[in-house]
């Protein structure tokens, strides 16, 4: 028995969506490790004074000792400057992994001479664990007062 003639072979359109589905999927799947997480905080620097934005230590979630923090700057700040120093501390009693000798990274804000007003940083925190958090950090540069955080002011760690 012979097929009709008329007869027509299969659609090769769901063919051709396959490099697309294929796509679609590889960007689901991609999807967790391109998330990053985003913290917004505020901090007062007097004016003319050096102040700590950021100290990341090298201590993995299980507090044993990792690579070095990274940390990069996505937006400088525009009446200031950014100082990066690497040290060691001992941790805070309060902190996840209470009082460990631990290598770390800071970050310090210098405004420029003379201003007072509202100036602001991103940065990129690469931290141990290879974790990435971006830090955006909202800058109010005040009258040369007593800073509320006398640990945070000034040049050490």
């Amino acid at each position: 028995m012979d097929l009709p003639t008329t007869a027509k072979r299969p659609a090769t359109r769901p063919i051709a969506a396959l490099p697309t589905a294929f796509a679609a999927a590889w960007l689901c799947l991609a999807g967790p490790a391109l998330a990053q997480t985003t913290v917004t905080k505020s901090e007062t620097v007097p004016a003319g004074k050096q102040a700590r934005l950021v100290i990341v230590p090298n201590l993995k979630k299980d507090c044993s000792a990792g690579p070095m923090p990274e940390i990069k700057v996505v937006t400088p700040p525009k009446s200031g400057s950014l100082i990066t120093k690497a040290g060691k501390l001992k941790t805070p009693s309060k902190y996840r992994c209470p009082n460990k000798d631990a290598e770390v990274q800071a970050i310090f804000y210098q405004p420029n001479s003379g201003y007072t007003g509202s100036d602001g940083v991103v940065v990129e925190i690469k931290n141990s664990d290879g974790e990435i958090e971006k830090r955006d950090i909202r800058i109010t540069v005040g009258k040369d007062d007593k800073s509320k955080d006398e640990k945070k002011s000034g040049t050490d760690l």
